[in-house]
């Protein structure tokens, strides 16, 4: 629960005699008596209390008569009754002038601050309603004698102010510094979104002040974009601010609620603050054609359905797999407390969505990534087949071209031989007139040839005879048994009988080294 100070000074005689229940207090609560410290004077002590009350807020439950409806308003203790007055002329409007109160201490002057007024803290009831007559002005009845009057000079300094065409917002601090008419956040029919928002971003920098939230500049979808289609680690929640400079909540929610440090701080840190004027009618059927397209005909039928006083309105989107859902629509008339509640209460919201969102996303970017591992894997496996299969098709090509060349130089041997073979001289018969050689031939093999030659025959017969039947003399040599003689030295020319090989003799063939 939160805690809450309440200094002994606030208790006034008026005070002590309030019922608990109606200071609406928060449900749990600490109260400290401070006794004072012992000081050279008893101004400093006080003036050390009262420093401190300037910094607290006090919440003020006004109580608009005529129109039977409460506003709750937290001020801080260093405003004056009379900013006061005027931030409630524009709810209840009533001019400061004309404004008659009930529940201001009798003491408290429009120049008092809140802190120095004694009024309860931290809630305080007021009621206010519209003076019956200009008489009432000056001339307060008994009744009202605990009632703060306006001063004569309020009342002479504006009482023919409208009949001037000077307007009643301007003269009672709604205007600028300079009292001219305020500038619209965003001017009608601009055709380039971009430069409607830093116009809006400018505008109410200097209505409010630097202090106010970093609104997206860019489109609703590129807001969009941002908030919803990241990681899911980096999603946030879109909160889209719609602004209405005719509704008279719209200054004190600027100022009191979006200004405020800690909303200030909050939507930075977790949402896309989006923003946009329906002011002007353009305006307004621009901005409901966008959320039809983006969030659907429900979001835009229910900003419809709000009228012009319950301005400003405050979304709370957040993004979901199939769509965009509206958390939440925070209305103007509400406190800071309020606010954060229901901010913090779609950040839960959020935050267990979120939460569901990151384990897919964690669990889907694992499933992929063993895919992708499974198809790298797949890839280098027929990368791998395809370089074997290469390296065994360019194998058989190149035993395919050693064979075509083993098959030429064979058929070349083959015609060598075959040619060789038909020019040999007929063998001669055993029973002739010349004389015969008959020559046994042992091949590596084993196996013999045997033939007769006439012994007038060349060598190079005998050698053709041997290659004949493949043993070619370039790649064999020829060899007598005894005395061992390599007969493929003699002169191819000489005749057997020369070679002294005659009338027989049994050679063998060697294979050359």
């Amino acid at each position: 629960g939160s805690y809450t100070n309440i200094p002994l000074w606030a208790y006034t005689s008026h005070t002590l005699s309030v019922v608990l229940q109606s200071l609406h207090l928060p449900k749990n609560n600490s109260l400290y008596v401070l006794t004072p410290e012992i000081t050279p004077t008893a101004s400093t002590s006080q003036n050390s209390v009262l420093q401190e009350s300037l910094n607290q807020n006090f919440l003020l439950v006004i109580s608009h008569r005529e129109a039977q409806r409460d506003y709750n308003l937290n001020f801080p203790g260093s405003r004056t009754i009379q900013e006061v007055k005027r931030n409630v002329s524009d709810l209840i409007n009533i001019p400061v002038r004309h404004q008659q109160w009930e529940g201001w201490p009798a003491s408290a002057s429009d120049s008092m601050t809140l802190a120095a007024s004694g009024i309860s803290y931290p809630c305080h009831h007021l009621s206010v309603c519209r003076r019956s007559s200009p008489a009432n002005t000056r001339e307060p009845t008994e009744e009202c004698a605990d009632v703060h009057m306006v001063s004569d000079s309020e009342g002479d300094d504006f009482e023919d102010a409208s009949e001037f065409g000077v307007d009643e917002s301007e003269m009672f601090g709604m205007g600028t510094s300079t009292g001219c008419r305020k500038a619209p956040l965003m001017p009608e029919n601009t055709e380039n979104e971009v430069d409607a928002l830093l116009h809006f971003t400018a505008e109410f920098t200097t209505r409010y002040g630097e202090c106010h939230p970093v609104f997206f500049i860019g489109t609703l979808e590129a807001a969009s974009q941002e908030a919803f289609y990241g990681k899911a680690r980096d999603r946030k929640l879109l909160a889209i601010y719609l602004h209405n400079d005719e509704s008279v909540l719209g200054n004190v929610f600027c100022s009191q609620m979006m200004c405020a440090d800690s909303i200030v701080s909050y939507l930075s840190q977790n949402f896309i603050t989006w923003a946009w004027d329906v002011t002007k009618e353009a305006n307004k059927a621009r901005l409901l054609t966008m959320c039809t397209r983006h969030f659907g005909s429900v979001v835009a039928q229910t900003i419809r359905t709000y009228k012009t006083d319950q301005f400003p309105l405050l979304l709370i989107v957040m993004g979901k797999r199939t769509s965009n859902e509206v958390l939440n629509v925070i209305q103007g008339n509400t406190t800071v407390d309020e606010l954060m509640m229901r901010l913090m209460g779609a950040m839960e919201i959020f935050t267990a969505q979120q939460q569901e969102d990151i384990k897919d996303e964690d669990e889907r970017e694992a499933r992929e990534m063993v895919k992708r591992e499974q198809d790298e894997a797949y890839q280098l496996s027929l990368e791998a087949d395809r370089k074997k299969r290469e390296a065994q098709e360019r194998e058989q090509a190149e035993q395919l071209r050693l064979q075509q060349i083993q098959k030429e130089a064979d058929d070349e041997k083959e015609a060598i031989r075959l040619s060789l073979e038909h020019a040999l001289p007929p063998e001669p018969a055993e029973e002739g007139g010349e004389p015969i050689s008959k020559l046994r031939i042992r091949t590596p093999s084993g196996e013999f040839l045997v033939r007769r030659f006439l012994g007038s025959t060349k060598l190079q017969v005998l050698f053709d005879f041997v290659a004949s039947k493949g043993y070619p003399w370039e790649d064999f040599k020829l060899l007598t048994t005894f005395p061992r003689r390599n007969i493929t030295q003699l002169d191819p020319a000489s005749s057997l009988l020369e070679a002294k090989l005659f009338p027989q003799e049994t050679l063998f063939l060697e294979a050359k080294e």
